[in-house]
């Protein structure tokens, strides 16, 4: 069935004439648009904003008087020590010295004893450091540790416990080469300090320290190993 239009019902030839109208419209917008700006508006600003004071607070400056340092003082002149000569025609009053007979008065004398320093003799010194140290007798050092090692007797009650380490011993070997005044300086047990202290009181006599070509007494320092096998 074929569809049939009038003439004035048909819109295409009218489409361009209402474009254009469009454009017409659009154009008009925006011509108001751009002409109608706010260069025209006038704000008063007059009233808008206030005066501000700033109150500033004032400091008053002070000045501090600058201290003057007092003069140093003045040194009394020095008075020039003058001698006087007298001829020998002069007359010398002389001043008689008055004797304890004359006067009849006793003259005490006190004694004030002084403290002297008794300087200790020579022989009663003990040097730590001399010329030639003591020595022990058999074999020197290497012999004084097989000694230790020989004649030592474990604690058994230290054994028990598990305890060992190095006990030092310090002794005198006197002029002699006796041992004397043997004590532990730093121990690790009691019974272990007090075995040291045994087997090395019961050393033989050692080659006694010599100073100056002489025998003296010297201090030594032993250390004593205690070690578990």
């Amino acid at each position: 069935m074929e569809v049939k239009k009038s003439p004035k019902a048909d819109l295409e030839n009218k489409k361009s004439t209402w474009l254009l109208v469009g454009y017409v419209i659009v154009l008009s917008f925006m011509f108001v648009a751009f002409e109608w700006t706010k260069r025209d508006i006038k704000i008063d600003t007059s009233q808008a904003i206030a005066d501000i004071v700033i109150e500033e607070e004032m400091i008053p400056i002070t000045e501090q008087p600058e201290q003057v340092a007092p003069p140093p003082p003045v040194a009394p002149p020095a008075v020039p020590e003058t001698l006087t000569i007298v001829e020998d025609n002069v007359d010398v009053e002389e001043t008689d010295i008055a004797s304890t007979e004359d006067v009849g008065q006793v003259v005490e004398v006190k004694y004030q004893p002084q403290a002297v320093e008794e300087e200790e003799p020579e022989e009663q010194t003990i040097f730590e450091v001399v010329e030639n140290m003591p020595e022990f007798p058999n074999g020197g050092q290497a012999g004084l540790m097989q000694y230790l090692s020989k004649n030592i007797k474990y604690p058994t009650i230290s054994q028990e416990q598990g305890t060992q380490g190095r006990v030092t011993c310090q002794f005198v070997v006197n002029k002699d080469g006796s041992i004397v005044d043997v004590k532990v300086i730093r121990g690790v047990d009691p019974y272990l300090d007090k075995e040291a202290v045994r087997v090395i009181s019961t050393m033989p006599k050692w080659k006694p320290g010599m100073q100056r070509g002489k025998p003296v007494r010297v201090k030594y320092t032993v250390p004593v190993m205690f070690r578990l096998q």
